[in-house]
């Protein structure tokens, strides 16, 4: 089937800062507003903004209830999950996203919002994988450009210069974009959002786990086959990755782990990417076909489909 692609946005058109998980304040998201109004968007808030239910913003019903109200509603052109955290798993029993199979639009986020893309892509409807409105003042221009010209259709590519690693592996490939926060990934296991990863290109991030922890999540990855026949491997930021006990370390880090994964396979395979929680998230475009180039110069990634007029 071919990958619904959301209209792109004009001046004019509204975006919804919808919280799926975490609770958040509506000073918290004071950038993202300035930032969506600063390119002529209309912003739209969700109920649950500044709404609290222990950690979350709101119970599962309201927060099941403010998602459908942003995806039913015909003058919302685009929804920014507000912030991630956990819960937005909780809401998938319940939440219907079929509307945007006739409607569709852009959902933009990334971390917790993987449930999401993942549902998203089993409907082949693309989505944003991208900075959400919470902390966007603390991230670079590219983070915020990268997703003002997803949004807008204009069309854009990424380059990462980190070409250190070893583990890198040169080469060049092209196949649909899927993936986004690694224990997501391996929570939604034997789900009816596990994806399969076959002649795709995946991309990887994470951030503060236990490195035994991460291993365990490779690990159940490469035994259930996931990295034998991707087309290309994409890894993100994993910052803050630790041991439970420094003076006994597990002895490899994340990039290592994922290197041993991949190991006797040839497709090309890229660390250090500029995208995850790191001040430099920029901008992915899940769901649709893109291309990937890994020379000793670094990385490039292109999106080979035009976005819809």
């Amino acid at each position: 089937m071919e990958p619904i692609i959301p209209p792109s946005l004009k001046a004019g058109d509204t975006i919804a800062i919808v919280p799926t998980a975490r609770a958040i304040a509506i000073e918290e998201l004071r950038d993202g507003i300035a930032l969506a109004e600063s390119w002529g968007l209309r912003v739209m808030l969700g109920a649950g903004v500044g709404r609290k239910h222990f950690q979350q913003a709101g119970t599962d019903a309201e927060r099941v209830a403010d998602l459908q109200a942003a995806i039913n509603d015909p003058h919302v052109s685009a929804i920014w999950c507000a912030r991630g955290g956990y819960g937005t798993m909780r809401l998938m029993e319940d939440i219907d996203l079929s509307p945007l199979r006739q409607n569709p639009k852009w959902l933009i986020g990334f971390s917790d919002i993987t449930v999401l893309h993942s549902a998203l892509h089993k409907m082949s409807i693309c989505s944003l994988h991208a900075q959400m409105p919470h902390n966007i003042g603390t991230k670079t221009e590219a983070t915020k450009e990268t997703l003002r010209k997803a949004l807008f259709g204009e069309g854009f590519e990424l380059i990462s210069n980190e070409s250190s690693l070893s583990t890198q592996r040169l080469g060049h490939c092209e196949g649909i974009l899927i993936g986004g926060n690694l224990s997501l990934l391996y929570a939604l296991r034997g789900t009816p959002y596990d994806m399969d990863p076959r002649g795709k290109i995946l991309f990887v991030e994470d951030l503060d786990e236990l490195l035994y922890h991460m291993d365990r999540m490779v690990m159940n990855l490469k035994l259930s086959g996931w990295f034998r026949n991707l087309a290309g491997l994409v890894v993100g930021g994993m910052p803050d990755m630790h041991n439970r006990n420094e003076a006994d370390p597990f002895g490899q880090i994340v990039e290592e782990m994922i290197a041993g994964a991949s190991k006797g396979t040839n497709y090309p395979v890229c660390f250090g990417f500029p995208a995850g929680h790191i001040p430099d998230n920029r901008a992915l475009i899940m769901g649709t076909k893109a291309k990937l180039s890994v020379t000793e110069s670094g990385a490039t990634l292109s999106f080979e489909r035009g976005l819809s007029a």
